[in-house]
């Protein structure tokens, strides 16, 4: 597999934006495995084979669990997920496929419950962003598996 173009080359305005993105979310109250979790997670909906890639190594490195991370794809039938991981997971789901649910209000509700209203409006940031990141790498198909995690990266250089 070839990608199509670097797109990290072009439109720097833009790629800058993305990553400020990620800056917001790094420094937001949301957990860090659990951002990894969301952006896993909408990484697998949206079949980006990069993003699942970097996603699992990134949760792998912040913490999580092979056993959780095998299961995500099936999280509603397993007990190894916290009410607040299933609504974040809930939310990212209805999101990323928007078009087939719009985002139904008792989703919300319960959502809510488990977000304050600040963790929410940033929860719904980490998907846009990913989503956004899945359509780039998928339509300049960014090549998986040479991704590491950036405490590798440093230990290897």
């Amino acid at each position: 597999m070839e990608p199509r173009i670097a797109y990290n080359k072009y439109s720097p305005n833009a790629l800058h934006a993305m990553y400020a993105l990620e800056k917001h979310l790094k420094s937001s109250s949301i957990e860090e495995k659990l951002l990894h979790l969301v952006k896993l997670r909408a990484s697998q909906i949206n079949g980006c084979a990069y993003c699942i890639d970097m996603h699992s190594k990134d949760a792998r490195a912040a913490g999580d669990t092979e056993m959780r991370l095998y299961a995500l794809n099936a999280w509603r039938e397993t007990p190894f997920f916290t009410p607040r991981e299933r609504a974040a997971l809930a939310w990212t789901e209805a999101l990323t496929l928007i078009s087939q649910n719009h985002a139904p209000d008792e989703l919300y509700d319960s959502t809510r419950k488990e977000f304050s209203e600040q963790e929410l409006v940033d929860l719904t940031y980490a998907i846009a962003t990913i989503n956004s990141w899945n359509r780039l790498a998928i339509a300049m198909r960014a090549v998986p598996g040479e991704y590491q995690p950036a405490e590798r990266k440093a230990a290897a250089s």
